[in-house]
């Protein structure tokens, strides 16, 4: 394919005369504050390529230098991984719907610090039988190689259950209180890293909308004092539906918010801010929509969403759950009351539905979809300042009440 393997090299060399453009900057730059020497900058991938068919299929990144790469089997879905070091991605927007031969599509991002990762979803069972890194341009750029063969399924489902049993997936350290007795608030904005979640009008992406907000509310909670807040991510790295989990239960938090924005692409007209709470049975059809997509975070970035489930649903037994459930709907209650003059409200604000980041027995959880990306009057909402500095101040104030009897248990005077 001589256009393919040109249309790659062209690319590489734009990148290799941008950086050699930027060389003589940044040295002068240097050499005028005599700061230290920055780190070496992350590799930059440019370009993906798939070629082939149904029986053998190659995918062709195309990056700045050569990567180590470490290749996995999922199954359920059929799925191949491939864990880079940090790699900084500036391929074009559609790189990642190039469907063909074993390649139904792939995405790719961060998954924490010095870490990247590559997720390919494959068409039918197939097995990597080499990856490889190639110059190009004499080295001035690289080419990582992946090359597919079709499989069996009773192989490829070996080779998955190997691949599990030998490489488990990395957890999150969760932040410590030491002797810090406050009640803890959990602040869980969602998605992050390789799982941009919903992409909506504008092309406004659903990982940055919920991570500017919970940065905004984590200010306004610490203000007073009263509580010590815990964000799950603090940048745009990917966290797991059990990790975040696991945050709000080692922290013994009081509360758990997870902050999301749904999208309908088939009715633009739906909006307004709804709150959810776990149940075993969904409240209607459309949290029952939501709570199945959301429950795929795991799969969207690779992670085997089955790993820890049982342990996260069975720590305490039924009389727990049932007084955290309780909880959790009081504050719903109580944050869809402080909402009402700050947010356009769906007109359905409150309902359930079994969502996995929810789950943890002995931590009252909520999970606020703070309107519709698919809507425009939200997104223009929820990207204004204004818009989000007022609903902050909502969500703070009805975490001041709800942790109000606590806080006087423990003489603290409540600010109203």
């Amino acid at each position: 394919m001589p256009g393919t393997r040109w249309k790659r090299l062209t690319r590489a060399a734009l990148w290799g005369v941008t950086l050699l453009l930027a060389l003589p900057a940044a040295g002068a730059a240097a050499a005028e504050t005599q700061s230290p020497a920055p780190k070496t900058p992350a590799p930059v991938a440019i370009d993906a390529q798939v070629a082939g068919d149904q029986g053998a299929t190659r995918l062709t990144f195309t990056l700045s230098s050569a990567v180590e790469p470490s290749v996995k089997v999922l199954e359920k879905p059929d799925r191949l991984v491939i864990d880079l070091p940090e790699v900084n991605f500036q391929m074009p927007a559609d790189a990642g719907r190039k469907a063909r031969g074993l390649v139904k599509s792939f995405r790719y991002g961060m998954m924490g610090p010095g870490r990247s990762r590559v997720v390919i979803d494959l068409a039918s069972p197939a097995l990597p039988v080499r990856v490889a890194n190639e110059s190009l341009m004499g080295g001035a750029a690289n080419a990582l190689v992946l090359d597919l063969k079709k499989a069996e399924r009773d192989v490829f489902a070996r080779t998955a259950a190997a691949d599990r049993a030998s490489s488990p997936e990395p957890t999150t350290p969760a932040p410590r209180a030491g002797a810090d007795k406050r009640p803890v608030v959990v602040l869980d904005p969602g998605h992050g890293g390789i799982d941009t979640g919903a992409i909506g009008v504008a092309h406004t992406v659903e990982k940055d909308v919920v991570l500017a907000f919970a940065r905004d509310l984590k200010v306004k909670l610490e203000r007073n004092g009263r509580y010590r807040v815990v964000i799950t991510r603090e940048d745009d790295t990917f966290i797991s539906l059990r990790d975040r989990v696991r945050i709000a239960q080692d922290n013994s938090a009081s509360l758990f918010v997870s902050i999301h924005a749904d999208t309908v692409q088939a009715s633009p007209e739906v909006r307004g801010l709804t709150v959810y709470t776990n149940s075993d049975r969904a409240s209607d059809a459309e949290a029952a929509r939501l709570a199945e997509s959301e429950n795929k975070a795991d799969s969207v970035a690779g992670v085997d969403a089955e790993v820890g489930a049982e342990e996260v649903a069975g720590i305490l037994g039924d009389l727990t759950r049932r007084e955290t459930r309780t909880y959790s709907h009081l504050f719903a209650r109580t944050l869809v009351g402080k909402m009402t003059a700050a947010a356009r409200l769906n007109k359905n604000p409150h309902r359930s539905a079994g969502f996995w980041v929810l789950r943890a027995p002995d931590v009252p959880s909520v999970l606020v979809e703070l309107g519709y990306l698919s809507s425009k009057s939200d997104v223009e909402l929820l990207t204004a300042d204004a818009w989000r500095d007022k609903a902050t101040e909502s969500i703070s104030a009805a975490i001041t009440a709800f942790l109000a009897p606590r806080l006087a248990q423990q003489g603290a005077p409540v600010l109203p």
